[in-house]
């Protein structure tokens, strides 16, 4: 059966309304309401309707989907949504600014915080002792309490060892406290979902840090890394693996890899978040599988060699990410010109491309393949933004190629292919998509930038420069 995902943040009320009105689209006949039910069950009544909702999103039963959300509301939290710059008045004031700002909060972070929280120190030296989390944070090893090792609070309602993990301070004994508190009853997969989501923020994923904003590491993460794993914390974070994965800027380094794999990444029941969120949460197979799609798409042979160790089935795909659009790892290391990792795969039992993925890879290698107008329609259809994925790797050469098999240059997705060319700082890719007509005042769905937003965003300043110096009204709006 299909399955869909749930929002961020889900709300039962919300899923309620669903199941009241595919009822009443069902009584009316509509055609979608009716496919629905065809498809998980026959609805008659509400209880039904509701079965029907809690299937699509893949779980087994109304009563499972309440549970579910009931877990994401006692785990959810967002710390990004509090504000700094508040009153100081008072120490618990004082004590919760600068948890806040020695902290990842994973919107934006600036180092800038940081800085904030030592000065913010350095004035009102007393923070250190106002609770066991502000000690964790400031590295204060004498006096604390390690009776409060597995209470939640703070501003973010947090576990010590999470302020601990998410600590972006220089400071001594961060080692040392963490130990203390695993040994007095602190939670090695203590974690958090970020505004809901069903990935969780555990201990592991702060200590190796990155993401979309490229947040910087733990100063301790090997060490601490190897601490929380020793106490039980499961390897199969789903978060880690996103955020020093697609959800981060190169460059890449393979050490949470070579980590999480060495205590079973991949393997076992996938740990109590797992259990927790169920079919909202891949399983431990599913996370290898991904990681071999990123790394072949990606270039990355040892990574791929790494994951490939593990005895995957190179045809794997994951969870399917909505990044790769359901690609096999072989698929996108062949069209993108990955030689030495395509024949690994193929050695490893790989499947050959089918003759669209020979049309992508002659497009990306710069050629325009001599095929029917049907095959490069379905092309087309099959991977519609394969523009997107060649200007955010600099492929100029495939640009006109694809441009003459169909493909548009302006395809939106999350951005445009302009978009991430100029973010990427690639000017040749962006020269060539304005001379063949992309738009340079086309603006994305989620931030509404154009590309000279992108290219400023990021400090690509050639790209700036000439996008500016563009004619008014350049592009094809």
């Amino acid at each position: 059966m299909a399955t869909r995902n749930l929002p961020d943040d889900p709300r039962l009320e919300h899923l309620r309304k669903q199941a009241k009105t595919l009822l009443k689209g069902v009584r009316a006949g509509d055609r979608e309401a009716l496919a629905l039910a065809d498809e998980f069950h026959s609805v008659d009544t509400l209880a039904e309707a509701q079965l029907v909702i809690a299937r699509s999103y893949g779980f087994a039963s109304w009563p499972r989907i309440v549970r579910h959300l009931e877990l994401v509301d006692r785990y959810s939290r967002s710390p990004h949504r509090q504000a700094v710059g508040g009153p100081l008045d008072t120490p618990e004031q004082r004590a919760d600014e600068f948890l806040r700002l020695a902290t990842l909060h994973y919107d934006q972070d600036d180092p800038a915080r940081q800085q904030a929280a030592r000065d913010l120190l350095d004035r009102f030296p007393e923070i250190a002792q106002s609770n066991i989390y502000t000690r964790v944070v400031a590295g204060e090893l004498d006096g604390i309490d390690y009776d409060q090792a597995a209470v939640e609070g703070g501003p973010y309602q947090w576990e010590p060892l999470l302020y601990l993990t998410y600590s972006r301070l220089d400071v001594p004994n961060q080692v040392e406290i963490a130990r203390r508190l695993l040994e007095n009853g602190a939670d090695p997969n203590a974690g958090y979902l970020w505004q809901g989501m069903p990935s969780p923020f555990t201990a592991l994923t702060g200590v190796f840090g990155r993401g979309e904003g490229d947040q910087p590491v733990h100063k301790d993460r090997v060490e601490l890394a190897r601490l929380l794993l020793d106490a039980g914390a499961d390897p199969n974070d789903s978060q880690t693996m996103y955020n020093c994965g697609p959800g981060c800027p190169p460059p890449w380094d393979d050490v949470h890899l070579e980590i999480l794999l060495e205590y079973g990444l991949g393997r076992g029941d996938g740990g109590p978040w797992h259990e927790r969120m169920t079919t909202a949460h891949p399983t431990p197979q599913q996370l290898l599988e991904d990681e071999l799609v990123f790394a072949s798409s990606n270039g990355l042979l040892h990574r791929v060699e790494l994951v490939l160790a593990q005895g995957i089935d190179p045809e794997g795909r994951g969870t399917r990410h909505p990044v790769f659009c359901g690609h096999r790892a072989y698929e996108l290391a062949a069209v993108q010109g990955h030689t030495e990792i395509a024949e690994v795969l193929r050695a490893r039992g790989a499947a050959p491309l089918d003759e669209v993925h020979e049309v992508f890879a002659a497009a990306m290698r710069g050629e325009t393949p001599d095929v029917t107008k049907e095959l490069a329609a379905r092309a087309v259809a099959r991977n519609p933004f394969l523009p997107i994925r060649a200007a955010e790797i600099g492929r100029t050469e495939a640009m006109e190629p694809l441009q003459r098999l169909g493909f548009d240059l302006n395809v939106m997705g999350m951005s445009a292919p302009l978009h991430q060319a100029a973010s990427n700082g690639h000017l040749d890719t962006v020269r060539k998509l304005v001379e063949l007509g992309a738009d340079p005042e086309l603006r994305d769905p989620s931030y509404q930038g154009n590309a000279l937003g992108w290219a400023e965003y990021n400090r690509k300043q050639a790209v700036v420069d000439y996008l500016r110096g563009l004619p008014q009204g350049t592009g094809t709006r």
